[in-house]
C-alpha cells in the first residue's frame, strides 16, 4: 500500500480526476488541433498548465469499425471501439499515441477529447449481414474502454451487444468499468448460446493506488463485486492485471489472482507496462509529481526490463519484458495461476450459430 504523503492532495497544481497532467506535443503536428472556443470554456494550448476538466464529445462517422489485428502478441484477432479517446484517465494506457492520429494529444486531450462513432451500429450490421464475412470473435474495447463514462447515456455499446445478439455472432469484451452490469439482461442471452467472454482489468487491490493510477474508472470495490455478479450469473468473466508497473502493484499478484479467483474469475492474464511513443514524457511527468520519492527508482525498474528504454516495441517481449524483474512476474504468475486457479479455463466461443443464422436468413429471400 502506497503511503498517503504520495498522494495528490499533496501535490500543488495537480489536476484531480485526470491521469496526464499536461498536454504534449503531438508528433503529426500538421494535423493538430487547437481550441479556443470560450463557450466551451476550453484550451488546449500545450504547456499550459490550468485545464478545464470538462469532456468534449466530437461525433464522428468511420466508413469501417471492425478493425483487424495484426499484431501477433495480442490475443484478439478483430477489435471494434464505439469511442476513441477515453475519459477514464489510465496514465499507462498505450492508447494514448493513437488520439495523435486525429490530430490530438496524447495527454489530457486523450481524457477530455472523446471522439463518438455514432454510425458504429449501422457499421457492425453492415458487416454481420455480409456474404463475405465468415464469424470470428470480435473484441469491443481492443483501444479504449467501451464503458467508459459517456457511455452511460449513449448506449452505443448496448446496441452493440444487442447487434451481436441478433446475429448471433460472438464477442468479447475489455473493460475496467462496471456499468457492464446494466447489460446483464443482453450478456446472460448471449452467455447462453456461449458468444460472450468478459474481460474486467483489475491493477491493483489498493483503493489509493487505482485513484491515482485510474482516476476515472470504477472502485476495486465494485469490480470485484462485478465479477461475481457476472460469475454468478453464468456469464463467463476473466482478469486482466495489466500492466504490472514496479514498485507501485508489482508486490499484489499474489493476493490478486487469489480474490478474483475466488469471485469466480475463469483466469488472469497480465502485461507489464511499456511506455510508448508520447506516453514516456507523460507518465515521467505524472509520476515526478505524485510519487516524487520512487519516481527515479520506478523508472530505472521500467528501463531494466526493457533493454534500458522505458518502451520496448518487439513482438514476442513488448508485453512481458526480459531481465530479472520480468522472471521474477512471470514465475509469480504461474504459482498463482496453479495454486488459485487450478482446473479453471475459459470456454472456447461460439463462431458456428452466426453462420447457421446467415443461411436460415438467406432462405427467406
Amino acid at each position: 500500500m502506497l503511503p498517503q504523503s504520495f498522494f495528490m492532495s499533496k501535490i500543488e497544481n495537480y489536476i484531480k480526476g485526470r491521469g496526464a497532467q499536461k498536454n504534449v506535443h503531438n508528433r503529426f503536428n500538421a494535423l493538430e488541433h487547437e481550441f479556443r472556443d470560450d463557450f466551451l470554456n476550453y484550451c488546449a494550448v500545450e504547456g499550459d498548465e490550468v485545464q478545464n476538466s470538462k469532456t468534449l464529445l466530437i461525433d464522428t462517422f468511420p466508413k469501417s469499425i471492425v478493425n483487424k489485428v495484426t499484431s501477433p502478441d495480442v490475443g484478439m484477432g478483430f477489435s471494434l471501439n464505439p469511442y476513441q479517446g477515453c475519459e477514464h484517465g489510465c496514465i499507462y494506457c498505450y492508447a494514448r499515441n493513437s488520439h495523435e492520429y486525429w490530430g490530438y494529444g496524447a495527454g489530457l486531450d486523450f481524457e477530455q477529447k472523446i471522439l463518438v462513432k455514432r454510425n458504429a451500429v449501422t457499421l457492425l450490421e453492415k458487416k454481420l449481414s455480409s456474404k463475405k464475412w465468415k464469424a470470428k470473435p470480435i473484441v469491443l474495447s481492443g483501444n479504449t474502454d467501451c464503458y467508459q463514462p459517456t457511455e452511460k447515456k449513449l448506449k452505443i455499446t448496448r446496441q452493440l451487444l444487442e447487434t451481436f445478439l441478433k446475429y448471433k455472432h460472438p464477442v468479447g469484451i475489455i473493460t475496467k468499468n462496471t456499468l457492464v452490469q446494466r447489460d446483464m439482461d443482453i450478456l446472460r442471452e448471449l452467455a447462453a448460446d456461449n458468444l460472450v467472454h468478459v474481460n474486467l482489468s483489475v491493477t491493483s487491490l489498493d483503493e489509493k493506488t487505482r485513484s491515482i493510477l485510474e482516476p476515472r474508472t470504477a472502485s476495486i470495490k465494485k469490480r470485484l463485486e462485478t465479477i461475481e455478479r457476472l460469475s454468478t450469473a453464468n456469464i463467463p468473466v476473466s482478469v486482466m492485471m495489466a500492466p504490472i508497473i514496479p514498485s507501485i502493484n508489482s508486490h499484489e499478484i499474489m493476493p490478486l489472482v487469489k480474490e478474483v479467483s475466488e469471485r469466480g474469475a475463469l483466469g488472469v492474464g497480465y502485461t507489464i507496462v511499456r511506455l510508448n511513443g508520447s506516453i514516456g514524457a507523460i507518465f515521467t511527468d505524472w509520476i515526478k509529481k505524485t510519487m516524487p520519492d520512487r519516481a527515479s527508482k520506478v523508472l530505472h525498474q521500467i528501463e531494466s526490463v526493457h533493454g534500458g528504454s522505458l518502451n520496448d516495441s518487439r513482438f514476442g517481449t513488448r508485453m512481458k519484458g526480459e531481465g530479472e524483474f520480468a522472471d521474477q512476474v512471470k514465475q509469480h504468475f504461474k504459482i498463482a495461476r496453479a495454486r488459485y486457479l487450478k482446473g479453471k479455463a475459459r470456454p472456447q466461443l461460439n463462431c458456428h450459430l452466426h453462420e447457421q443464422f446467415k443461411d436460415g436468413q438467406m432462405k427467406l429471400f
